[in-house]
């Protein structure tokens, strides 16, 4: 046997055997991190459809002033949920399985560290998501307090029933928050004991640095917002008084739980993106990526200074004025190491030699949006700012560029890149253009006209308001159905290219990275033997020799 050098990796030049593809395994109880990855990520996707439904809904009703399409109870209610699935059921799940099929693969290891815990911290995702389903069906009602939930609202108890929709709700939150440290336990050990012979941290992509990351603001903050939830249950359901001001509670130590994890949040859903960002810039300019060590660090620079700065969500609550300054600088002090990568990237794209397919496309669209939502996130930093355009719609307008504008913009990039190699197929490139058009247009139609509806002092969680901000909610309203429209492609493109698509080649993009050296898709243990790492992750336009016949061979 005789090992060949491949882009400072020497992996055994042997035949890998044929990939298992009974799709009954997708439903069992697997401890495969690829099956668990797409089960996360299709799983993940469903919810995502049904929480862009009841937004559909929701902007049906703001486009007109008065509230004449739905109960304003059951508005509240689709509020509520329209937040909690797109955020817990959405988001976190689907980069969870984005970084469950990659890291390991990235790293060189066969699996994850735990792979049951891994199993099972998936399967707590559906029971959580089927108990938020099932809260419409009370008779008490489903949850209306929003998706942070604060008390004393969420706390109140109209019926004599104590299973009520804010209990579901709390209780649902719990079990997601167990589910994500499991997770979470599950990537920082996995990254830190089971990375491939030679593969020492600075030789790991960016995105498993991103991932990595996370985790640790998971693990150290999650926590915090997992304690506050089983108080606010048992406030609920017990008649406790933590955060119940009549009994001698507290609610505003509710929103210290809350935003201690919430925002660092924010850094939870976004790093992975950045990493994306990382991947594939590289790939389709054909470059390095610019200053990759210093990328990598930002990460953990970012992780750091994100737990310093959830009380600028809490200007308006009574915060003391040195406490605002404090959290104000902290909170600026983030642009910092977000404002390090953004320069890399473009730096990696600067002359380089674009190739503008989907995932391109996809990457370029968010790295713009997440400028603007970092020009207006320094603007909430502010604390006059913050205090002049509280609970308005400036404040969601700024969250939805982050959300979807970068998080899931970013997050269809990553799927339209590694389709390949998930499902051996390639997608159609056509209908991966069609829907980057239909959603860059609609997510700027939809949020933009939230900002100046923001200053001029629209407060949001309404169904009604004054008619002299009618023009910009028609504007957003019209942009949400594109955004709604822009998902069919989509379907119909993954659907479609996984039962009949074009097979993929092993290597499509002329990649470098492990992920790219196994079949398409990879092997149950992904390798016949560890690879051996010997140089960094990044080789993309270098003229040595040896770099230009691995990427031949790997092309080949």
């Amino acid at each position: 046997m005789t090992n060949v050098p491949v882009e400072g990796i020497a992996i055994p030049d042997i035949a890998h055997p044929e990939p298992q593809n009974n799709w009954r395994k997708y439903f069992s109880f697997s401890t495969d991190h690829k099956v668990i990855g797409i089960q996360y990520l299709v799983t993940s996707f469903v919810f995502f459809l049904i929480g862009g439904l009841l937004s559909m809904v929701i902007r049906a009703e703001l486009i007109t002033p008065q509230a004449d399409l739905i109960d304003r109870t059951l508005y509240n209610s689709m509020f509520t949920m329209h937040g909690t699935i797109m955020i817990f059921l959405w988001i976190f799940p689907s980069l969870v399985g984005l970084a469950n099929y990659l890291v390991p693969l990235m790293i060189g290891a066969r699996d994850m560290a735990f792979p049951r815990l891994n199993a099972a911290a998936f399967w707590m995702v559906p029971i959580f998501g089927i108990l938020l389903m099932t809260s419409y069906f009370l008779p008490a009602g489903t949850a209306q307090a929003g998706w942070w939930s604060y008390p004393p609202v969420s706390t109140q108890n109209p019926t004599d029933s104590i299973i009520t929709g804010e209990f579901v709700w709390i209780l649902a939150v719990a079990i997601s928050g167990v589910s994500s440290i499991m997770g979470a336990v599950n990537f920082v050990t996995t990254i830190v004991r089971m990375r491939a012979p030679g593969m020492t941290f600075f030789r790991m992509p960016a995105y498993v640095w991103t991932v990595f990351s996370a985790q640790i603001i998971q693990l150290a903050a999650l926590p915090a917002l997992t304690a506050g939830a089983i108080m606010l249950l048992f406030d609920a359901a017990a008649g406790t008084a933590f955060f119940n001001p009549d009994k001698g509670g507290n609610p505003v130590l509710f929103q210290h739980f809350f935003w201690f994890y919430s925002h660092p949040a924010v850094y939870v859903m976004v790093l992975p993106i950045f990493g994306v960002f990382s991947e594939i810039f590289p790939v389709y300019s054909r470059k390095p990526l610019f200053g990759y060590k210093v990328v990598a660090v930002s990460s953990l620079l970012i992780t750091t200074v994100s737990v310093l700065v959830w009380v600028h969500h809490m200007y308006a609550s009574n915060t003391p004025g040195w406490m605002r300054m404090l959290f104000m600088a902290t909170t600026m002090l983030v642009a910092v190491p977000t404002g390090i990568k953004v320069f890399a990237w473009v730096a990696t794209i600067w002359k380089g030699k674009l190739r503008l397919d989907t995932p391109m496309l996809f990457c370029l669209g968010a790295l713009i949006m997440f400028v603007f939502a970092g020009i207006t996130g320094v603007m909430l930093a502010s604390v006059p700012i913050d205090i002049h355009v509280n609970n308005t719609y400036f404040v969601v307008g700024h969250f939805h560029y982050i959300v979807y504008g970068t998080i899931t913009m970013g997050m269809f990039a990553a799927i339209y890149h590694w389709f390949p190699k998930m499902t051996g197929r390639m997608y159609y490139e056509g209908l991966g253009k069609l829907h980057f058009a239909l959603a860059f247009i609609g997510v700027n139609l939809n949020f933009f006209p939230m900002h100046p509806l923001g200053l001029q002092g629209m407060l949001r969680r309404v169904s009604s308001y004054e008619p002299e901000y009618a023009f910009w909610n028609v504007v957003a309203s019209i942009g949400a159905f594109l955004l709604g429209m822009s998902t069919i492609p989509f379907i119909l493109n993954m659907v479609g290219a996984w039962v009949q698509g074009k097979p993929a080649p092993d290597n499509p993009w002329r990649a470098i990275g492990l992920e790219w050296l196994v079949s398409s898709p990879p092997p149950v243990e992904n390798f016949e033997e560890l690879p051996i790492v010997v140089s960094g992750p990044y080789g993309y336009g270098k003229s040595d020799p040896l770099v230009e016949n691995a990427a031949a061979l790997k092309e080949g």
